[in-house]
């Protein structure tokens, strides 16, 4: 039965996307070191929590086909500061040097919105004894 759960993750692993920009941050990778790690024989690997083992499937089975996504559906594709998916990229590639001049200022931005929204939050009172 191991040799199956085995297979099924394997090919999980295989239809996985994998994502350029991040490099070493990607969730395919750290997946796919996560299967080599947890099945260090193989096939032959005794699992200790079939149920366990199953359940974590299903949840990235579901995950890479985009359940959630489909299911609920976003009204606007961007976050709370107005950035979009593409923008979001750029950011969180980790090639901040290669940014052009308008992608630096989409930085700047964003950086001055959220020190603004840290600088609006009251500080609570002190009290006086």
């Amino acid at each position: 039965m191991s040799a199956t759960r085995y297979r099924r993750f394997l090919k999980l692993c295989e239809e996985w996307p994998r994502e350029e920009l991040k490099k070493d941050r990607d969730l395919g990778t750290v997946l796919r070191q996560r299967v080599a790690a947890a099945f260090r024989e193989g096939e032959n690997t005794q699992i200790s929590d079939p149920e366990k083992c199953d359940q974590m499937y299903e949840s990235l089975a579901r995950i890479k086909a985009n359940t959630y996504r489909q299911r609920f559906p976003r009204v606007r594709d961007t976050s709370f500061t107005g950035v979009t998916v593409e923008e979001c990229k750029v950011i969180l590639s980790g090639n901040m040097q290669q940014m052009d001049d308008e992608k630096k200022g989409l930085w700047k931005t964003i950086i001055e919105r959220l020190s603004k929204s840290a600088d609006d939050t009251p500080e609570k009172p002190t009290e006086k004894k």
